[in-house]
């Protein structure tokens, strides 16, 4: 109800309409077959025609009255079950805009896009269902059991008999089905996540020739969500024609006892007819109500794994002050362990500081804890223990929006959007001019974009497949350029470029970097080397820090990288 109650609030209204719409609807429905008694049983029996066209008459009139209520309540139901569903997709997408890096990690990709996408429809199609049919079953069976025992109280007892052991029929298929319809969603997520994997590394998978392997991942999940699908389908398949079985009986009952109690003069014709019609009434209702039994389990699995989702952990606040940050960075004892992880700190008592306007480049083995201290100064994670300061301000203190809007980031893999080349520049500063984004690609190297078809407005595909490596490499640095933040961190973001385009990409930040920190994160000694100074990282520790000279001297680490890079590379 936790998720519900918001947009109930908000639709409160055509939601009322709608189900009073409906109960008009089914008053309407009842009404039939006790109308239909009168006809039989004051005009045919009585061969008066008169008061067949009377009762008649008004049996069109409540005919007509209930088809406008049921177009009435169809258009609103359309109506407030698609709004809710675009509002809640947007309140999904919402929260994972702001998810924490701990919830990033939480909910794999492919189970996101399935509860956006088909948990959030089953719970349209169930509100759709709330305001057109489900409300009708059961008033519908519970009004044709009370206007049944008005009619005749003693054939009433038979459907007193009919509806309980339906009834146990009902609870029964609930607690088979509710577990059998969780799982078929998770397999739902196995399948999505599996073709996900494949599509991003589709070129992966050409160069490697895995076709079969992806195939049989593939049929793996595939063949799992079938045999899922079909055992939450197995219990619908016996519980209904049983259902449908023990009404039979009971209508039979009723007209084999009816035709007794007629020779008893204990019951008309019109009453047993009227007998058989709310018997089909009730079977239709019972039948809907096993229906939106169905449906409301399979919509509470649905419902929990989105209400999983609105429960997430949320990036950390935005409110508070924003402030300019231009000076310097200390890490005082910062000790940090991923989530959910081995438990291993992935940085271990790091101190270091770096002034406004110098160049910083981190470097180590693969694994060292390089790459984290990026993320914990931009605070996709919080230290596990110690500070980080810039400008003097504990970045916890601080408003998440001060702290990354001063802060630039060219990531190691280049992410590129689908769209324009000055779109994609423009991500990192939308108010930037045409002057500004020719400088920034000036220094990037990037100028290859005015040999492209349309420069600037050329088009790069989703991910920028429709460009080089070196080249989606150069964009997003001049992107990060771009955004003209205090701080500027370069991950590993030359790996593709040659060294003679990186020279010139580095000498060109230099030169325009002025009271500018710019932190390289890289694994060459040849890019970390002209930095004002380097941080050496092993297995999460500092084991170096200094100029290339200093390195050299004292950090044994630094000097096996270095002649391992530079001195092995000109022996070869």
């Amino acid at each position: 109800m936790k998720l519900y109650s918001k947009y109930f609030k908000k639709y409160k209204f055509p939601f009322i309409t709608a189900v009073l719409c409906v109960v008009l609807e089914t008053i309407c429905d009842l009404l039939g077959p006790t109308l239909m008694a009168n006809i039989i049983n004051i005009g045919i029996e009585e061969g008066s025609l008169s008061n067949v066209y009377y009762w008649g008459s008004r049996m069109i009139m409540v005919t007509v009255m209930g088809a406008c209520f049921a177009v009435t309540r169809n258009i609103l139901a359309s109506k407030v079950s698609q709004r809710m569903g675009a509002d809640l997709r947007y309140d999904l997408f919402k929260k994972t805009i702001n998810f924490s890096e701990t919830s990033v990690d939480q909910i794999e990709s492919g189970s996101l896009i399935t509860r956006m996408t088909n948990d959030t429809s089953q719970v349209i199609q169930f509100v759709n269902g709330i305001m057109r049919i489900f409300l009708k079953a059961p008033i519908m069976c519970i009004g044709s059991i009370v206007l049944a025992s008005l009619l005749n109280f003693r054939l009433s007892l038979i459907i007193y008999g009919i509806v309980a052991v339906v009834a146990v029929l009902i609870i029964l298929s609930m607690k088979l089905s509710y577990p059998r319809f969780y799982q078929l969603q998770k397999s739902m997520d196995q399948m999505n996540s599996v073709v996900q994997e494949y599509l991003i590394g589709v070129r992966l998978v050409k160069a490697f020739g895995t076709y079969d392997k992806e195939i049989h991942k593939f049929q793996a999940a595939n063949t799992n969500l079938m045999d899922k699908g079909i055992s939450s389908q197995m219990v619908i398949t016996f519980i209904a024609p049983l259902m449908t079985l023990v009404v039979g009986i009971g209508t039979a009952i009723v007209i084999f006892i009816g035709s007794r109690l007629f020779s008893l003069n204990l019951a008309t014709p019109g009453e047993i007819t009227a007998f058989t019609i709310y018997m089909a009434q009730i079977l239709s209702s019972l039948i809907m109500i096993t229906n939106i039994f169905n449906s409301f389990v399979r919509t509470k699995a649905s419902t929990v794994r989105i209400q999983e989702v609105l429960d997430c952990e949320e990036d950390f606040t935005h409110d508070g002050e924003i402030k300019e940050l231009n000076g310097d960075i200390n890490f005082e004892n910062v000790t940090f362990a991923y989530p959910g992880g081995s438990g291993i700190p992935a940085v271990k008592n790091l101190t270091f500081s770096i002034k406004a306007g110098e160049s910083l480049a981190i470097i180590g083995p693969t694994g060292s804890g390089k790459s984290t201290i990026a993320e914990l100064l931009l605070r996709f994670y919080d230290v596990s223990k110690g500070k980080i300061f810039i400008n003097g301000y504990d970045i916890k203190e601080l408003n998440i929006d001060s702290l990354r809007n001063n802060i630039a980031i060219v990531p190691q893999k280049p992410i590129l959007f689908s769209g324009s080349v000055a779109d994609n520049l423009r991500w990192g500063n939308k108010e930037a001019t045409d002057e500004m984004m020719q400088e920034a690609v000036a220094t990037a190297q990037a100028e290859f974009i005015l040999q492209m078809p349309g420069g600037y407005e050329g088009i790069l595909g989703r991910g920028g497949v429709n460009i080089s490596g070196g080249q989606k490499q150069r964009i997003s640095i001049a992107r990060g350029i771009l955004r003209n933040s205090p701080i500027l961190i370069l991950d590993d973001a030359t790996s593709a470029l040659d060294a003679v385009t990186e020279a010139k990409v580095r000498e060109n930040l230099k030169a325009k970097a002025r009271n500018q920190i710019v932190i390289t994160v890289t694994q060459r000694c040849g890019t970390a080397m002209f930095a004002d100074r380097i941080l050496v990282m092993d297995n999460g520790v500092k084991v170096g820090y200094g100029t290339h000279d200093a390195l050299m001297e004292n950090c044994e680490i630094y000097r096996d990288i270095y002649k391992t890079q530079i001195e092995g590379s000109r022996e070869v």
